[in-house]
């Protein structure tokens, strides 16, 4: 008996349905039950309802149409033309139609750059507070990860022009930076580093020559940001400015004059990157090109560091938001693919490789979303949540971004052989993640900032410590001995990060330092955000993953033991389960041996 052409359909239908799917086609926002949860705790209630159907349509479209056109734009990056068709040296740079939606998107339809800056946008009366532009963020990128760059840039360019700018520059360029029209934008670009200077800024050559009211720069710039932006912020040494950091201004360069006429500065090329390939970036000579000062000439890089703190926020966001996508892939994989007789979820070593991705993720979320309400009430006079903002930010770039790495290489694990190929998301959110650790400061960066700058000139770790235990608090649901314990880690925590900071030699712990402080705060922060819902009768489950993070980050282990209780695995099945833990289920698993 010979098969048919249906036969063989079918056939091929039966084996396709073997295959793990993948979270396209889910709204990324109704399933992250995790961040409705905190931004129920963090935003006001009148702000909460307002954005809604907002989150919700972002959600619709990051696990949609943008997803979709994400995964083109990175298969088909942008590229260089050295001259227009006339031979004119006029470098453009080409773009796939999918990038041009995805800014459609991004810019236009959600004002990503502009909502923290001027009233108006997604229809809120006032400049949206943090809190919300990162949840948007945080959403975005869990489809779209290199738009984020040019979106961010234009975003904290935006603060430096209008927290230094003179009132001819602010007339002249802010109000096309924070506009939604693309036919009227001026995105950002951001050119810092040099090949002398790359994380030590301090060996920046380019030169600054005044010629009246105007200066025109002089140099190379070696990897530029966004590199087709028509509005650049970068630093360069005014002639005869002292050598080192003290030396450097900050500058605003145009990418046309106001007579439209290409400003002197060409892209020598586009980078061949690992990772973000939608987005370009690129080499940059500049040639005499016109830019104007911002700012004190001798603050510059103190100046350009409010955008620095600013994009390692977001890129603290973005890790979460990134970590989120490559849970739910392995959800998703691990609910559907069978393996020895029963789904892979079932099998308890797969659990516990869950919550390896899991509780990571969950950090992220907890730690950027209470510093998103510190920039907001920093940014309304609070000088406690500044000195909280500061250190938590570089707190969280740390071990966000490190962290991002390990989860999305455990979720291409869960997902197989598949998770290596580029049909499927997991490559491109691998080679993505790594971008975490290079941008605005390498993990030894960040980790210095915390100690040196932070802990030993501001104390910072004794600010955040106060503010953690008001959380403990104020988690009377939570039980008492947990409370104390974690009030004590923290005590501890900080106690060292004070003794690394107190001598030179100790600077090979920063990092360890730096993974303490952030391993309490997750902790605090979780305790009281479990025990804050759950005794409002809502999810409890955060304070399971407290626990999670004291036992596996911060009490001592033995490797070779195996611990006599089993509440850990319990507690996988609890977290697992989508069923909300009560308040007392939770209390059960914090006071378990």
């Amino acid at each position: 008996m010979t098969s048919t052409n249906s036969d063989k359909h079918a056939s091929d239908n039966t084996a396709a349905e073997l295959v793990a799917p993948d979270c396209r086609g889910m709204n990324f926002y109704r399933i992250d039950r995790g961040l409705r949860d905190l931004l129920d705790l963090h935003m006001e209630p009148r702000l909460r309802a307002a954005m809604e159907p907002h989150l919700d349509r972002l959600g619709q479209l990051a696990g949609g149409r943008l997803d979709e056109l994400a995964e083109i734009a990175d298969k088909h990056p942008p590229e260089l033309h050295a001259r227009d068709r006339f031979g004119r040296d006029e470098d453009w740079v080409e773009f796939h139609p999918a990038y041009r939606e995805m800014e459609r998107i991004g810019f236009g339809e959600f004002g990503l750059h502009a909502m923290a800056h001027r009233p108006g946008v997604l229809g809120w009366p006032e400049p949206l507070p943090y809190i919300a532009k990162y949840a948007f963020q945080y959403l975005f990128v869990q489809a779209e990860f290199g738009l984020m760059c040019p979106i961010s840039v234009t975003d904290t360019g935006a603060v430096l022009v209008e927290n230094y700018g003179s009132e001819d520059l602010k007339s002249r360029y802010l109000g096309r930076m924070l506009s939604q029209n693309m036919d009227e934008i001026f995105k950002g670009a951001q050119y810092m580093t040099e090949r002398a200077g790359g994380s030590d800024l301090g060996h920046s050559a380019v030169v600054a020559k005044r010629e009246g009211d105007f200066w025109r720069l002089y140099g190379d710039k070696w990897f530029c940001s966004a590199v087709d932006g028509d509005v650049v912020l970068l630093l360069a040494r005014p002639d005869g400015a002292p050598s080192g950091s003290k030396g450097l201004g900050l500058f605003l360069m145009p990418r046309r004059l106001e007579n439209g006429d290409r400003n002197n500065y060409r892209i020598a090329r586009l980078k061949d990157k690992f990772g973000t390939r939608s987005m370009a970036s690129g080499e940059v000579v500049l040639e005499g090109a016109i830019a104007f000062q911002i700012g004190a000439l001798d603050r510059g890089l103190r100046q350009m560091m409010d955008m620095v703190n600013l994009s390692r926020m977001s890129h603290g966001a973005r890790a979460a938001g990134m970590m989120r996508r490559c849970l739910n892939e392995s959800l998703a994989v691990a609910r559907h693919r069978a393996a020895f007789g029963k789904p892979i979820i079932e099998h308890p070593l797969l659990r516990r490789q869950l919550m390896k991705l899991m509780v990571p993720t969950e950090q992220a979320l907890s730690v950027f979303t209470y510093d998103a309400t510190m920039m907001d009430r920093a940014r309304a006079g609070d000088a406690e949540a500044e000195r909280v903002m500061r250190i938590l930010t570089a707190v969280l770039k740390f071990r966000a971004c490190r962290d991002n790495i390990r989860v999305a290489t455990g979720a291409m694990e869960v997902r197989g052989g598949n998770g290596y190929i580029e049909d499927w998301v997991n490559s491109r959110l691998i080679r993505d993640a790594h971008i975490g650790v290079l941008w605005e400061g390498t993990s030894n960066i960040n980790a210095l900032d915390v100690i040196n700058r932070a802990v030993a000139k501001s104390g910072g770790h004794e600010t955040l410590a106060r503010a953690l235990k008001a959380k403990l608090q104020a988690a009377s649901a939570a039980p008492s001995a947990f409370r104390a314990e974690i009030s004590e880690l923290i005590d501890r925590a900080v106690a060292f990060a004070g003794e690394v900071a107190s001598k030179p030699k100790n600077e090979r712990l920063a990092r360890l330092a730096t993974d303490a402080l952030y391993n309490v705060a997750s902790a605090a922060l979780m305790t009281w955000e479990g025990a804050t819902a759950g005794a409002n009768g809502h999810d409890a489950r955060r304070m399971i993953l407290a626990r999670m993070v004291v036992e596996h980050r911060l009490r001592p282990e033995d490797p070779l033991a195996i611990a006599a209780s089993d509440w850990e695995e319990d507690a996988i099945n609890a977290l697992l389960d989508p069923a909300p833990v009560r308040i007392d289920q939770a209390a059960e698993f914090l006071s378990a041996p």
